[in-house]
């Protein structure tokens, strides 16, 4: 198996092993200066490159070939042209240029830009990201690229991620420098963990919601849900394991560098976790990893479900972003045996912490969406405010740092379980803590908050910014010290004690965190209208401005789009469980007390001594949920119509949220109960007994 596994690793993938071998060598080395210098890529050589791919494709099966792009839907997007080209003489040949490798051009007009592009200005632009390999999929050569408008505006989620990453690259190589270190890159790294449900497809396409909202907008609570913890890293179902299996070659084939799989925590969820890579890169492979998922789950009867929320009552879906910086020869965020003489671990630490408590707003906007409002602050997911986990050693360094009081390491510790035949091994000197939304885990920060949906270009692009914004001002200051060694203690200590507000190693679940965040003056913005103006605050402007990341334009444009995007995600939601309602449910309704009145009528037409008293209380309730039912959709349909109607897409957001939203729990509410009473042969809809336990 392992040979099997060995041959299929990258084998769809136009990687440095197939450019080696396959490019003449001044071309290889040209593209490579290219790659990880960012020097420019001439036409001659991308000419050279665009033929010799061309015909690596073609060797895979490729017919077409497309620029793969990232536009603010978060999703990615293609257009397919052939390689075919028709001659004189009624032949053809396959034909691909260094021009058609390194620049597309879509239509610019019709993906969301946040008035960046108007309707009748559809000219914009595509181009090669030659760090992240082209792959075949599905017969086409797909060239990874970034989506510009013709006046140059970004359209797409990888254009500031790749700013972003030059930008902290600079700056932590300043600081380097100043350490001692020849450096000429630091590149920081992503390890994304997926979560998704999966249900069977003939229960997915019997409900209306699913298919078009991704979630359950009715769904009255199972007698079992997760409360007995079972499903956790439970044994897989053959089902989903051949699912999973298959998942695996075929992502293996793309060089994605899928490495654990399990079964979640909610019945029917799971997760995928790969291998970390250079950011843009494993972003690209998250995406496609999510793409597999839909693709392949069909083939064994199964739907995979990404949203953050399908089902009410059990957890939700998140997308763990394990964030790390690194240079070729060490990664940055490694303590050590002893942290508290690491100074350079110190310096990247403190900027790190500083960089999350100043820029926590605009960090919150990154994970801000309709579907991951439902998650956040549920104990399953980290509550809205961010705050910094670093566990009890760092802390212990932290608190020493910050009162000049001495430090004493932790004493290693060796776990005895007790039995002679198990082996005894050193306890680690810190736990973990699962409720934090940014939390230390030995190299590497794990940011929690990002929905199981999202495209994680978004918070990484702001996570690197933010950081280059502080590694820049700690090498402006230490520059010009006469002794580097104190200045940079002294400036982690400052660091310390101005922003040692954010670290928090508790419960972040408990009333008692919301109540402290406040005193310590953290946001606390628990929803997606009320975290987005953050994008348009002057201070998170002028961060993305002086790296040239995005400009108060392009910051205005995304602003628009996510408030956009909200409102219509839940006018969705609120058109489908109106169409769901008067469709579906209440018809059900009145035919299932039709047929309980007829059997309550037959009865007393035999006698009237019969007793019909549980035939009475089943249409009483079932007539008072179906009365609750009809009000909940003339009040959900004037509030629908009433947010519609708003001027603004700042009015239409806060109006969706504080009046739609529980018009629709209101409905959901009377709905659920209902159900809870109706025959199950009447019910339109597949309950959740059945979805979450019958795979």
């Amino acid at each position: 198996m392992a040979a099997t596994v060995m041959e299929l690793y990258g084998s769809k993938v136009f990687n440095e092993h197939e450019m080696r071998e396959r490019l003449p060598s001044s071309t290889y080395k040209s593209l490579k200066a290219t790659i990880e210098k960012g020097q420019p890529l001439d036409l001659e050589v991308a000419n050279v490159v665009a033929s010799v791919m061309k015909r690596w494709a073609i060797e895979q099966g490729a017919t077409h070939y497309t620029h793969w792009f990232q536009p603010l839907t978060g999703i990615t997007s293609e257009k397919h042209d052939g390689f075919v080209s028709p001659q004189p003489d009624g032949t053809a040949i396959m034909e691909f240029s260094g021009k058609e490798l390194i620049k597309g051009e879509p239509d610019a007009s019709s993906f969301p830009s946040g008035g960046l592009r108007a309707t009748a200005e559809a000219r914009g632009y595509t181009a090669w990201d030659p760090t992240s390999y082209a792959f075949v999929k599905d017969d086409t050569l797909c060239i990874p690229t970034a989506f510009c408008s013709y006046t140059g505006e970004a359209l797409d989620k990888k254009t500031p991620l790749l700013r972003s990453m030059q930008a902290i690259s600079d700056q932590a190589c300043k600081v380097l420098h100043l350490f001692g270190k020849d450096v000429d890159r630091v590149v920081t790294t992503v390890g994304p963990e997926q979560e998704y449900f999966l249900i069977k497809k003939e229960d997915y396409e019997k409900r209306l919601d699913l298919v078009l909202c991704g979630r359950t907008l009715f769904g009255s609570a199972p007698s079992k849900g997760q409360e007995l913890e079972e499903h956790y890293f439970g044994t897989i179902r053959p089902i989903v394991s051949g699912f999973m299996k298959e998942l695996d070659e075929e992502l293996w084939k793309l060089g994605i560098p899928a490495k654990t799989k399990h079964n979640e925590v909610a019945p029917c969820q799971h997760e995928l976790a790969p291998i970390y890579d250079t950011t843009n890169v494993a972003i690209d492979h998250n995406l496609l990893t999510m793409e597999m998922m839909k693709k392949i789950a069909p083939k064994y009867g199964l739907v995979c479900l990404q949203h953050e929320k399908p089902f009410e009552g059990v957890n939700g879906s998140g997308k763990h972003n394990n964030w790390s910086l690194s240079t070729t020869e060490e990664n940055l965020l490694d303590p050590g045996d002893t942290p508290m003489e690491n100074l350079q671990f110190l310096v990247f630490l403190a900027a790190v912490i500083k960089a999350v408590d100043e820029y926590a707003d605009l960090l919150r906007t990154s994970v801000a969406t309709p579907g991951n409002d439902h998650r956040l602050g549920a104990n399953e997911a980290p509550p809205a405010i961010i705050s910094i986990f670093v566990g009890e050693e760092l802390e212990a360094v932290i608190d020493a740092i910050a009162s000049d009081s001495p430090y004493a390491g932790p004493v290693k510790m060796k776990m005895d379980l007790g039995v002679d035949v198990l082996p005894k091994f050193s306890k680690d000197t810190t736990d973990r803590n699962r409720t934090s939304p940014f939390a230390f885990t030995g190299n590497k920060f794990e940011f929690r908050m990002p929905g199981s949906a999202q495209n994680l270009s978004d918070c990484d692009t702001i996570l690197n910014t933010a950081v280059a914004k502080e590694l820049k001002g700690y090498a402006d200051e230490l520059e010009g010290a006469e002794d580097f060694t104190s200045a940079a203690i002294a400036l982690v200590k400052r660091t310390i004690r101005d922003h040692r507000r954010v670290i928090f190693n508790g419960n972040g679940y408990s009333a008692e965190w919301e109540e402290e965040a406040a005193r310590r003056g953290l946001p606390n913005k628990k929803n997606t209208p009320a975290a987005l103006p953050a994008l348009i605050d002057p201070k998170n402007i002028a961060l993305m401005e002086e790296f040239g990341v995005l400009t108060k334009v392009e910051m205005e444009s995304r602003y628009e789009v996510e408030l956009e995007h909200y409102s219509k995600i839940i006018n969705i939601e609120a058109l489908t469980m109106l169409e769901m309602a008067r469709k579906q449910l209440l018809p059900a309704v009145n035919a299932y007390m039709s047929e309980v009145a007829n059997t309550a009528a037959s009865k007393l037409a035999v006698s009237e001594s019969i007793s019909v008293r549980s035939e009475t209380k089943t249409l009483g309730r079932l007539s008072a949920d179906a009365d609750a039912m009809s009000d909940a959709i003339d009040t959900l349909q004037d509030a629908v119509d009433a947010a519609k109607a708003l001027p603004s897409e700042s009015e239409k957001a806060v109006a969706f949220h504080d009046n739609v939203l529980p018009a629709m729990d209101t409905l959901r509410a009377a709905a659920d109960d209902a159900e809870t009473l109706c025959g199950e042969d009447y019910w339109p809809l597949p309950s959740y007994s059945k979805m979450l336990y019958y795979v």
